[in-house]
C-alpha cells in the first residue's frame, strides 16, 4: 500500500480525480468530511496542512506527497521531486505600493514582510540586497500599507488583492505549481509501484 500526504482542498481533489481516471482508486471527500485518514484498497491518504506535507514525506510516514513548489522551497526538506503536476499555477513575487516608484534594489536595508522568510532571504541574498525579513502569518499586504515594510514577498495568482490594496508586482521570483514528491527510501523499496503511478500521471498530463 502506498501512503499519500495531501492538503485538503483543490490539490487533494485533483489527485483523487487522477487516480480515478487511472482506475487505481475511487475516493472523494466533501467540505463537511472531517476524516484525517482515508483508505482504499491500494492507497492510504493523510490529510495535512500544506506546510506539513514535506515533513510527513521526509520522515517516511508517507511514501508520496503533493504540495506546492512554494512550500517545498520554504521547507527545504530532503525528499525527491518526481513530477511537476502543472496545476495550482501561480507566482512568487516581490510586491510593493504602486505609489512607491523607488527601486527597492537600491535601498540600503530593505524591510520585507512575508510568510516565506526562507524564500525571501535566498532571493535577496542572490541579488546582494541587505534586508530585514519580517515574518507575518497573514495579510502580508498590510506591511507596506501601514509602513511596517517597504515591500512584500508573496504568492500572486490573479493579482486582484494587490490591485484593490494599491500594490503591484515589482519582480517575479519564480513560477509555482503543484509537485509530486517522494520519500527517498520509499523510492527504492517501492520502486515498481511508484514508477507505475508516476507513468500514469505523466500520461494524463500529456
Amino acid at each position: 500500500m502506498l501512503t499519500f500526504a495531501l492538503s485538503k482542498g483543490r490539490l487533494a481533489d485533483k489527485i483523487f480525480d487522477m487516480l480515478k481516471k487511472l482506475n487505481l482508486c475511487d475516493v472523494s471527500i466533501n467540505d463537511d468530511d472531517r476524516r484525517l485518514v482515508i483508505e482504499s484498497d491500494n492507497y492510504r491518504f493523510f490529510l495535512a496542512k500544506p506546510s506539513d506535507v514535506p515533513t510527513f514525506v521526509e520522515s517516511g510516514v508517507c511514501d508520496l506527497g503533493v504540495v506546492g513548489r512554494d512550500t517545498l522551497l520554504e521547507e527545504n526538506r530532503d525528499i525527491t521531486k518526481l513530477l511537476d503536476l502543472g496545476f495550482g499555477k501561480c507566482k512568487m513575487c516581490v510586491c510593493g505600493l504602486v505609489s512607491d516608484k523607488d527601486n527597492y534594489k537600491y535601498k540600503s536595508n530593505l524591510r520585507v514582510a512575508t510568510k516565506y522568510p526562507h524564500i525571501a532571504k535566498e532571493y535577496f541574498d542572490s541579488i546582494n540586497q541587505n534586508t530585514t525579513i519580517i515574518k507575518l502569518n497573514g495579510s502580508v499586504e498590510l506591511g507596506p500599507i501601514v509602513g511596517l515594510s517597504d515591500c512584500i514577498v508573496d504568492i500572486v495568482e490573479s493579482g486582484r488583492t494587490l490591485k484593490e490594496n494599491g500594490l503591484e508586482v515589482k519582480d517575479v521570483i519564480c513560477e509555482l505549481s503543484a509537485r509530486l514528491v517522494c520519500n527517498n527510501a520509499s523510492l527504492k523499496t517501492k520502486y515498481d509501484e511508484i514508477q507505475e503511478l508516476l507513468q500514469g500521471f505523466k500520461e494524463l498530463l500529456k
